[in-house]
């Protein structure tokens, strides 16, 4: 009886894995045309975005915080990587270290927005909630003065090469080619050529795979749930709670910027409103996966699936032909549902125990 309590917790606690396998099939059946490649391409396109911010949010709501500034911060590093590009290539640097500078310095102001959410939550002791609030407000301004309240374009076009790139190419009996397009593509052919596994998609999976390793095998990610378990007893055996938490709202930040480096590269301009919607869509995906807002428990792998989740439902309506705006609610409830789940499972659990 006990073994069989346990079996249902662990289904509890899986359910987003099954629940994006039942989203697969039912859409697979309802939705002409959705088991292709390319759909399937387009869900992790649409997935990428989300779980970049859901990577960093995965650690901050793991700690027992939240991270409200994300969205913006997304938005105000993508002006200025498109911006730092730009004025660059226009100065006469090559795209390559126009690009290369720009990533660089998107990433140090994620960084430093990081830095300060992380000094006035662990060392002033505003609540997380507040002060990354505060930041949405201060990201969103600063974002407009920066690019003066329109999209940065004009852009190198290496840079949307870029980010719509693709692992293979192929054209039935005539190529297969790797990382780039032949130049003698006829231009009547360019519909038949079959485009697998965009890169973007690939480095932001193959970044979270390298998190999965970090938060579970190493000392970084013992110490970030044990603080979300309880800070108190955290402190008592020697963690160094203050720059620990320092830490995760830093890395919360930098992955907010490669949010706005990757909008950059997929759609060759830089708009502060970028991440404006992505910000509640990312805090869903970590619930959605398995993580609880009171700190303690959640991983990447959660995340992931509840990306996922989130971008079969966007590209399924599409495709069922459902308005766009359904979409909202269709993850509203699906966050409810993931919520109630795990309260059901901690009650579930407090009896068994």
């Amino acid at each position: 009886m006990l073994s069989f309590l346990y079996l249902k917790n662990l289904m509890a606690r899986r359910w987003s894995a099954l629940f994006l396998l039942l989203l697969l099939i039912f859409f697979s059946i309802t939705g002409k045309g959705f088991l292709s490649l390319e759909n399937f391409q387009d869900i992790f396109l649409a997935s990428v975005t989300i779980l970049t911010l859901g990577i960093g949010q995965t650690l901050v709501i793991i700690t027992g915080g939240i991270d409200l500034s994300v969205g913006f911060t997304m938005g105000f590093s993508a002006v200025v990587m498109a911006c730092i590009t730009r004025y660059l290539s226009l100065a006469g640097v090559s795209p390559v270290y126009s690009i290369l500078i720009a990533i660089g310095l998107a990433l140090i102001v994620g960084a430093i927005i990081g830095l300060i959410n992380g000094y006035l939550v662990a060392f002033l002791k505003v609540p997380p909630f507040i002060a990354t609030l505060g930041m949405y407000g201060i990201a969103h301004g600063l974002g407009l003065i920066t690019s003066g309240g329109f999209p940065v374009a004009n852009l190198p076009d290496a840079v949307c090469s870029l980010g719509n790139r693709y692992l293979f190419y192929y054209l039935p009996k005539e190529f297969f080619t790797f990382f780039r397009m032949p130049e003698d593509v006829v231009h009547t052919k360019l519909r038949e050529v079959v485009r697998i596994l965009p890169l973007v998609a690939i480095v932001i999976f193959a970044i979270a795979i390298f998190m999965i390793i970090i938060l579970s095998k190493t000392q970084f990610g013992k110490h970030t749930y044990a603080i979300g378990c309880s800070m108190d007893v955290a402190r008592r055996v020697g963690i160094r709670v203050k720059i620990h938490l320092l830490k995760i709202y830093c890395i919360c930040s930098i992955f907010a910027a490669l949010g706005g480096i990757v909008y950059t590269f997929r759609y060759g301009s830089g708009n502060v409103e970028a991440g404006a919607g992505n910000m509640l869509i990312s805090i869903a995906a970590v619930v959605i996966g398995g993580a609880s807002l009171y700190g303690g428990t959640g991983n990447i792998q959660g995340t992931i699936a509840g990306a996922l989740i989130i971008g079969t439902l966007q590209i399924g309506l599409v495709i069922l032909g459902v308005q766009s705006f359904y979409q909202y609610i269709a993850i509203g409830v699906v966050i409810i549902i993931g919520v109630l789940i795990d309260q059901l499972t901690e009650i579930k659990l407090g009896e068994v125990e």
